[in-house]
């Protein structure tokens, strides 16, 4: 009988969990929704242990829907999204919600460590520069804001990290979400105590280190009991979601491409030397040796369902909207949109940046406002693959995950913009798998990725850009770019006023 691997996904808007073949093929897969709260100044948070209750239920469902052997399970590993500060004292219990990444609170705590200790300082260990929604400045805003909180906290955990607690008992922080602290140093995968000092925060709040597939522990009695496994599975430590989803996509070598369309959208180019870019994101691949240059958008799947909520009836599937979208001409009839649904993260930074339709007139029908949400996140990952290209990285073809990667519509216009060939897998479930990978390498079931992702990775479509298309893209890019410039300072004032007006 054959192993059966394990991936958890901490999305932002759900989790999901999936059982694999050592082929790659899903044994059984379960998702389960929870709740974001939004408030005003830039909150952004989420309630770790609604996490864990989707999640453990998630689990459940896999395990009896599908009839699964427990006996047959290998390994788990976990993914989560990035730059938490889940804070848990020694028994791992939950102290306060989660500033998530779209967080954006800290402004002030950023700017005051920028001229105490000066930018390039700053940037050296890690290569990312400090930006209000990474985890370090969550530790600053902690300790100014919550004092006591900070200092009856064990751990400020990530999100794939508490989930392994949970399910081992364990604490750890695997070093590809490590690039959300700043005093992680990304090339040699420790800590920079020296900064960690000087920004004020303590070190003993980060959790041991362990690389994404190292086996932290296994599973609990308890745990097992509660979901239909058997306690001692090994588990791994997991890794960054977009690490692990590029993993899933067949992204093992420098110079292959991941485009992510997930609730964010984005790239993570694998490189083999430890160089970041200001405006980018740079972390550690959870595939030994390597490095991913990333470009990190608000702007993804999460543009398109939020205009379905708003404007389209609830039983409107998205595929509806995708046709819909197809049938406009390329550029929408020139309504373009700014994708800033909560700020925007590469390589603006700019957490006052906000979403615009732009041309829009009494011709335009809701068939126009889809495919312009689609180009405007195409758009944004335009933006991301030229400042990339700026730091000399190479982009080849991309390899596409996330939901957006389902629709035809939406993959080809990304195709048309960006004038590279678009390859998508098989499944669409890229970050559970490179999160079950790293289970089955840890384990020992392969003895390295460049297998692990060959025995398992297979592409069912290729999308090439077509030129016409693409002349009429590039045309149409530096309008778009020219919107955002021309309105920052007003979309700076309208936050002001929004802010003052729920202060009042």
């Amino acid at each position: 009988m054959q192993d059966i691997l394990i991936g958890i996904d901490v999305g932002t808007s759900a989790c999901k969990v999936a059982a694999f073949h050592p082929d790659g093929r899903v044994v059984a897969q379960e998702t389960r929704p929870y709740e974001v709260s939004y408030a005003p100044g830039g909150v952004v948070e989420q309630d770790p242990n609604e996490w864990w209750k989707a999640i453990a239920d998630a689990l459940k469902a896999v395990v009896q829907r599908s009839g699964l052997d427990a006996s047959r399970v290998r390994g788990i590993g976990v993914d989560g999204q990035s730059w938490s500060a889940i804070p848990v004292d020694a028994d791992g219990q939950v102290l306060a919600r989660t500033p998530i990444w779209m967080d954006s609170r800290s402004t002030v705590e950023v700017e005051e460590a920028k001229r105490a200790l000066g930018e390039s300082r700053l940037f050296a260990p890690g290569q990312n520069s400090l930006e209000p929604q990474y985890t370090t400045q969550k530790l600053l805003w902690f300790r100014k804001h919550q004092p006591d909180l900070y200092k009856r906290a064990r751990y400020f955990l990530q999100s794939n990290s508490f989930i392994v607690h949970r399910l081992t008992g364990v604490f750890s922080m695997d070093r590809s979400q490590g690039y959300g602290v700043h005093y992680f140093d990304t090339r040699t995968g420790g800590w920079d105590e020296a900064l960690c000092r000087d920004l004020g925060l303590r070190l003993d709040h980060q959790a041991p280190l362990f690389d994404p597939h190292d086996v932290v522990g296994t599973l609990t009695s308890e745990v097992a009991a509660q979901v239909g496994l058997k306690a001692g599975v090994p588990v791994v430590a997991g890794g960054l979601d977009a690490a692990c989803g590029t993993l899933g996509a067949g992204v093992t070598q420098p110079g292959q491409v991941q485009e992510q369309g997930g609730q964010s959208g984005g790239m993570s180019i694998c490189v083999d030397r430890p160089d970041g870019h200001p405006k980018l994101i740079f972390g550690r691949h959870v595939v030994p040796g390597s490095w991913l240059l990333q470009g990190g958008t608000v702007g993804g799947g999460g543009s398109l369902r939020w205009f379905k909520k708003e404007f389209c009836p609830p039983e409107t599937p998205f595929e509806t909207l995708s046709q819909e979208a197809g049938s406009v001409p390329v550029g929408s009839e020139g309504l373009i949109f700014l994708p800033y649904l909560a700020g925007e993260r590469s390589p603006l930074w700019d957490r006052e940046a906000q979403g615009v339709f732009f041309g829009l007139s009494y011709s335009k029908t809701r068939a126009h406002l889809a495919r312009a949400v689609m180009e405007g996140c195409a758009f944004a990952l335009e933006h991301n693959l030229r400042t990339a290209a700026e730091a000399g990285a190479p982009v080849g073809e991309l390899l596409a995950m996330g939901g957006s990667a389902n629709s035809l519509v939406w993959t080809q216009i990304k195709a048309d913009v960006t004038g590279k060939r678009i390859r998508v897998p098989a499944s669409d479930t890229a970050s559970t798998l490179g999160a079950a990978l790293l289970a089955g390498v840890g384990t020992g079931l392969w003895p390295d990725f460049t297998k692990a992702a060959a025995d398992t990775i297979s592409i069912v479509r290729t999308h090439e850009p077509q030129a016409q298309n693409h002349r009429r893209y590039q045309q149409l890019y530096p309008i778009y770019r020219e919107i955002y410039e021309n309105l920052k300072d007003t979309m700076k004032k309208t936050a002001l006023w929004a802010q003052e007006g729920a202060n009042s």
